[in-house]
């Protein structure tokens, strides 16, 4: 399996995944820490890659999702962003009612 169809296979089987630095436990970044703790707020049910541990993986879905920086949320298979994004629908209350038409919340 290439790493495109790895990354396709990864978007099909989680309807939440969070590509970020770290775990949710302990985030090897500030963006990754803030997201977690947005996605924790909003009880999301979701999967999470550390993209440290597969550097192959970590440049390869910056080209797939156009998307240089980390953390990167996808929600149905399509790509929400990175943090700034993440933390925007969260204040503005957004982030649960995505999460939520994924069946993403507990």
């Amino acid at each position: 399996m290439d790493i495109n169809e790895k990354i396709k296979e990864l978007l099909e089987s989680h309807s939440v995944i969070l590509f970020m630095k770290g775990s949710p436990d302990f985030p090897q970044c500030g963006f990754s820490g803030q997201t977690v703790r947005a996605l924790e707020a909003s009880n999301a049910k979701y999967h999470f890659i550390n993209i440290l541990e597969e550097p192959e993986l970590r440049e390869a879905l910056k080209i797939y999702s156009n998307w240089p920086t980390y953390p990167q949320l996808y929600v149905s298979g399509e790509l929400v962003g990175g943090c700034d994004i993440v933390m925007s629908l969260y204040q503005q209350g957004e982030l649960v009612k995505l999460l939520a038409a994924a069946e993403g919340v507990n």
